[in-house]
C-alpha cells in the first residue's frame, strides 16, 4: 500500500469519526433541548393552571358577594372571568402535552360551564324586579343554593385542579430529572468521544511518525554518511514511495562508491605517472646539463661569445624545465600529504619565513595580535611562503616593503600580505592563480608559474578564499581566509 493511500485512509477515518461525533453531539444536544422545552412547558402549564383557577375563584367570590348584598359591583370580577376564563382554557389546552391532562382540563371546563349556568340563573332571577321573579329566585335558592349545588361544583373543580396540578408537578419533576440525566449523559458521551477521537489522532500520528518519519530520518542519516564518504546501503522491506527513494539512495551510494574507488585508482595512477615521468624527464635534463658542461670544459677558449651565449641559454632552459617539473610534482602533492591540525605559533612561523625568504634590504612589518591558531601547519606555511616569496621576488623597488596583518573573525581568520611592488593589472587577477601562468616573458624572468596555483589549490582544499587587490605601479595586496578548527 502506498504512503499516499495510507495517509488518505487515515485522514478519511478521522473525518468520518469527527462527522459521527458531530451528529452524536447534535442528537444529544437536541435531546437536552427537548427535555428543557418539556420542563419549561410544565412550568408554563402550572402557571396557567394557577391563573385559571384563580380567575374562577374570583368569579365565585363575586357571585357570592352579589347574592349576599345584591350589589352589581361584586359582579365585575364575575363578568371579567366570563371573558378571560375561555381564553385561558384555550391557551392551556394548546400547551398541554399529555392526553390525560387534556381530559382533566375538559372535565374542569364542563364543570365550570355547569357552574356558570347555575350562577347565571340565580343572577338573572336576582336582578329581575317582577313579583314572579322573586318567587322563582326563592325556588331556585331553595332548590340549588340550599342544596349546595354550586358548592359541590366548586369542590369538584377544586379537586380536579388539585389532581391536575399534582400530575403536572410529578411530570415536571420527571422532566427535570430527564433534563439532568440528558445533560450528564451528553457531557459523559462528549467527553468519551473526545478522548476516543484524541486517541485515534494520537495513534494515527504515532503511525505516521513510526512508518514515515523514522524512515525519512534513516534516509537523511544515510545521505549525511554518503556525503562524508561512507558509502553504505539502507535496508527497507516496504513497498511504497519511500522504498523507491531508499533504492535510489542505495544505488547512488553504490555508484558513488564505485566512482570513488575508480577515481582513487586513477589518482594513484596519475601520481605514479607523474613521479615516473618526472624521473624520466629529469634524467635527460641532467644529461643535457652534463653535455653542456663537457663542451665548455673540452672547448674552453675555443668557443665564441655567440656560442657561449647559446650554451648559457640552453642551461637556463634546462634549469627552468627542471623547476617546472618540480613545481608540477609539488602541485600534485598538495592535499596528499597531511600531518593533521596542531597548535601553530604564528609569530614564530612568520619569523622563520623571514629568515629564509626575506633579504635584509626588505622592510618587514607584521601586525598580528593572534599568537596561536589550531591549523594544518604545513599547508599554512606553504601559503605564506609562496605569497611572501612572490612579494620578494617580483619587488624591484629601491625600498621594498612587505606588510603582514591578521584578524580573528567569528568562524575564520583573515590574513593580509601587502607589498609595494610593480602591481598587477586587473585583467590578470584571475589568471595568476592558473598553473604555469606568468605575467612576464620567461626569457626576461625565470618563473614556473606554479606558486599561486598551489596556493589556490590549498585554499580550495581547506574551503577558504583568496583575493588579490592591485593596480599597475601601486603594489599588491593578497587577502586570504583560514577556517577555525576546534582543538581536539
Amino acid at each position: 500500500m502506498t504512503i499516499r493511500l495510507r495517509l488518505l485512509l487515515g485522514f478519511s477515518t478521522l473525518i468520518v469519526i469527527f462527522i459521527v461525533v458531530f451528529f452524536i453531539n447534535k442528537r444529544l444536544s437536541d435531546q437536552v433541548m427537548r427535555n428543557s422545552d418539556y420542563l419549561n412547558n410544565s412550568e408554563m402549564v402550572m402557571r396557567n393552571s394557577n391563573k385559571l383557577h384563580k380567575e374562577m375563584i374570583e368569579m365565585q367570590s363575586g357571585f357570592r358577594g352579589f347574592l349576599l348584598t345584591g350589589q352589581d359591583a361584586f359582579l365585575s370580577s364575575y363578568y371579567d372571568g366570563l371573558k378571560s376564563v375561555p381564553v385561558l382554557f384555550k391557551e392551556q389546552r394548546s400547551i398541554l402535552s399529555t392526553s390525560r391532562q387534556k381530559e382533566k382540563l375538559d372535565s374542569i371546563s364542563l364543570l365550570h360551564k355547569d357552574w356558570v349556568e347555575y350562577a347565571d340563573s340565580l343572577i338573572t332571577t336576582k336582578k329581575d324586579t317582577m313579583r314572579e321573579a322573586g318567587i322563582r329566585y326563592k325556588r331556585l335558592f331553595d332548590k340549588k343554593l340550599k342544596m349546595e349545588v354550586g358548592k359541590k361544583l366548586n369542590d369538584k373543580i377544586g379537586a380536579l385542579f388539585l389532581s391536575f396540578n399534582e400530575y403536572e408537578y410529578d411530570l415536571r419533576q420527571k422532566r427535570r430529572k430527564a433534563l439532568k440525566a440528558s445533560i450528564s449523559s451528553t457531557r459523559n458521551i462528549s467527553l468519551s468521544l473526545t478522548i476516543f477521537s484524541l486517541l485515534i489522532a494520537a495513534v494515527t500520528g504515532f503511525y505516521v511518525i513510526r512508518t514515515i518519519t523514522s524512515r525519512i530520518s534513516k534516509m537523511v542519516n544515510l545521505s549525511e554518511r554518503i556525503s562524508r564518504g561512507e558509502f553504505i546501503v539502507l535496508g527497507d522491506d516496504k513497498s511504497d514511495e519511500l522504498s523507491r527513494l531508499v533504492k535510489s539512495l542505495n544505488q547512488m551510494s553504490k555508484t558513488l562508491e564505485a566512482n570513488f574507488k575508480e577515481l582513487k585508482k586513477t589518482n594513484n595512477e596519475l601520481d605514479e605517472f607523474a613521479y615516473v615521468v618526472s624521473h624520466d624527464l629529469k634524467a635527460p635534463l641532467r644529461g643535457i646539463a652534463n653535455i653542456i658542461s663537457w663542451i665548455e670544459e673540452d672547448h674552453e677558449g675555443d668557443l665564441t661569445a655567440d656560442i657561449e651565449q647559446k650554451l648559457e641559454l640552453i642551461k637556463g632552459r634546462t634549469v627552468r624545465l627542471e623547476n617546472m617539473i618540480n613545481g608540477l610534482l609539488e602541485y600534485a602533492r598538495v592535499g596528499k600529504v597531511t600531518i593533521g591540525p596542531e597548535q601553530v605559533n604564528l609569530h614564530m612561523l612568520l619569523e622563520d619565513l623571514k629568515e629564509v625568504l626575506v633579504p635584509r634590504s626588505v622592510t618587514w612589518v607584521v601586525h598580528c595580535p593572534i599568537a596561536f591558531i589550531y591549523a594544518e601547519k604545513l599547508h599554512l606555511e606553504q601559503v605564506f611562503s609562496n605569497l611572501v616569496g612572490n612579494a620578494v621576488k617580483h619587488n624591484k623597488s629601491l625600498t621594498p616593503i612587505i606588510s603582514i596583518s591578521c584578524q580573528e573573525l567569528a568562524d575564520h581568520y583573515k590574513f593580509t600580505i601587502s607589498d609595494n611592488g610593480p602591481g598587477i593589472e586587473p585583467e590578470y587577477h584571475e589568471k595568476i592563480f592558473m598553473i604555469f601562468q606568468t605575467l612576464q616573458e620567461r626569457d626576461a624572468f625565470e618563473s614556473t608559474g606554479v606558486g599561486l596555483a598551489i596556493v589556490k589549490k590549498i585554499m580550495d582544499d581547506n574551503k577558504s578564499t583568496i583575493h588579490v587587490r592591485s593596480e599597475l605601479g601601486k603594489g599588491t595586496t593578497f587577502t586570504f581566509t583560514w577556517p577555525k578548527i576546534k582543538e581536539v
